[in-house]
């Protein structure tokens, strides 16, 4: 008799800096998202991220896909906390020569 398995295991990880990250890869959630929603289709995101395995960029999507409210706000938070770091580093003194 044949089985189902009914469960996988995600390729995310969250990081110190509350980054999720994509199996043992750099690449972030964020980056997969952020192709997907411009129409790149999983094979092109894995191109584009030869680190990649495809199976774990279709598993990204898919948890992206189920998960679309709360990845949203996981984005704005992102997105919230790269503007802060952009303010800083423009309020910094410009070094003089």
């Amino acid at each position: 008799m044949t089985t189902l398995e009914t469960s996988q295991t995600l390729p995310l990880r969250l990081t110190e800096d509350g980054t999720i990250r994509i199996a043992d890869s750099r690449v972030s959630l964020d980056s997969v998202v952020h192709h997907y929603k411009l129409g790149a289709s999983a094979e092109q995101i894995a191109q584009k991220f030869p680190a990649l395995d495809l199976a774990d960029v279709y598993a990204a999507i898919t948890y992206y896909l189920n998960h679309e409210e709360t990845v949203e706000e996981y984005l704005r938070q992102q997105e919230a906390k790269g503007d802060e770091i952009q303010k800083r580093i423009e309020s910094y003194p410009q070094c003089q020569r």
